[in-house]
């Protein structure tokens, strides 16, 4: 149910708009009175109604004045101006104040009703379109950390996905401009029941405290955290600054598991390729020491060692036996569970089609049953399974028409409904471009 105020200054007049309102458009209003420009005001503060019908002429303040002042605190409010003869330039200057029509006194029924079902049509598609705001806004909402992990895992690793760095960083507005990486390593007994928990205490930490930042996911036992370098920071500061970060990140580990954490600081660098080389960096700092609860600066331990500490590169996975293993064995472990991940999804997607080949399905639709892009899903499905969607879902057609025609018990115009196809003719062509002959070739050759 919607809110109409009626302001007019006559008492008869309000009631009359209010009986025909009622009688034609039944449960679709709460009607309030203002019988002033002061009353609409004030009335219009207190019940926020979605229509006002608001006659030009009234005693005190009037009815373009309200009008305005209603409009400055109540934007989305619709505006009908009731007017006589006389104030049609009233009713002129009232379209600039954004009012949507205007109803000459006497009001006639067919009007006022016609002007009211109009508004009432463009309210409901605004509510719609609210609704379907806030619905995308949610998904987004619960998209943004799954954009945020692609981002940091390409920083991490040679993580390949359609869109790029730069694309994922304009999209979370996170500027790869300057910043560093910051690695928070776990005991070994980091698992428990509370890992969740912690990663999620770290992560708001991370959002709620210092520059712009992309948390990454818990890798084996390490997360990581990219801080954007705010613009104009002097670097002795920022280090300052990202030093205490990671002091706090320690104490907010002993405080919330009882455990202490090491973190390790990459040095400040730009674009991509810099804060993966930052990151690197962070990982061999936060090995450094060999109890937890410290904080290690990468640029420290190269000054102590008079510039001798070579720069951390890009591990190899073959690798092992060096301080960083448990990362080495951690990425690993990524793109192995990464590609059970994909091969499972993959085995649902193949044993829904199988259910429904004989059916119209789409691709569209079997991407939305296993919650992929359809794009990314069409690309993995051929890649793994080695034919496209199409050609899977038509040898499946295939096979069970054989099958079919094999057993004798149906026509072929049969075998070609009961298979999924609709028109006879490009069945056939379909039949014989995957098996050599037409349906009527294939019967005369298996009697």
């Amino acid at each position: 149910m919607y809110r109409l105020m009626i302001a007019d200054d006559e008492a008869l007049e309000r009631e009359g708009l209010e009986w025909i309102v009622q009688r034609m458009m039944p449960g679709t209003f709460q009607v309030i009175h203002a019988e002033n420009g002061r009353t609409a005001i004030e009335r219009a503060e207190e019940h926020r109604p979605h229509i006002v019908m608001m006659d030009v002429n009234m005693p005190g303040i009037q009815g373009l004045a309200a009008i305005r002042e209603i409009k400055e605190r109540l934007p989305d409010t619709k505006f009908v101006l009731v007017t006589a003869y006389d104030y049609f330039a009233y009713a002129k200057e009232a379209l600039s104040l954004g009012v949507k029509e205007y109803i000459v006194k006497p009001a006639k029924r067919e009007q006022l009703v016609g002007t009211l079902e109009q508004l009432v049509r463009e309210l409901d598609q605004e509510k719609r379109k609210r609704a379907d705001e806030l619905e995308l806004r949610h998904q987004v909402s619960q998209l943004l950390p799954l954009v945020e992990n692609e981002l940091a895992l390409m920083f991490m690793v040679d993580h390949m996905v359609d869109a790029g760095p730069e694309q994922l960083s304009e999209w979370l507005g996170f500027p790869l401009d300057q910043g560093c990486a910051i690695v928070v390593a776990f005991p070994e007994h980091f698992y428990t029941p509370d890992k969740k928990k912690m990663y999620d205490n770290i992560r708001s930490f991370a959002k709620t405290h210092g520059s712009a930042c992309i948390v990454s996911s818990v890798i084996d036992r390490h997360m990581a955290i990219f801080l954007r370098k705010p613009p104009g920071a002097r670097e002795d500061d920022w280090k300052e600054d990202v030093k205490r970060y990671g002091e706090k990140l320690c104490a907010l580990a002993e405080r919330q598991a009882g455990f202490a954490v090491s973190v390790g600081i990459g040095s400040t660098r730009n674009g991509a390729d810099g804060l993966r080389k930052s990151y690197f960096e962070a990982v061999f700092a936060s090995t450094y020491f060999e109890i937890g609860g410290k904080v290690c600066h990468f640029d420290e331990l190269k000054q102590g060692a008079d510039g001798i500490v070579p720069e951390p590169e890009k591990p190899s996975l073959t690798g092992g036996g060096d301080q960083r293993s448990y990362v080495i064995s951690a990425l690993q472990r990524i793109r192995e569970e990464r590609e059970e991940q994909t091969l499972t999804v993959l085995d649902r997607a193949k044993s829904y089609i199988r259910e429904r080949f004989t059916e119209e399905v789409s691709l569209e639709e079997v991407a939305d049953f296993v919650h992929l892009n359809p794009h990314y899903f069409s690309k993995i499905f051929k890649q793994q399974v080695g034919e496209t969607f199409i050609d899977f879902v038509t040898g499946l057609r295939i096979d069970k028409a054989k099958a079919l025609i094999a057993s004798e018990q149906l026509s072929l115009k049969e075998v070609c409904y009961e298979v999924g196809y609709k028109d006879p003719n490009y069945f056939s062509r379909v039949f014989k471009k995957v098996t050599g002959v037409t349906p009527t070739e294939y019967r005369s050759q298996i009697k």
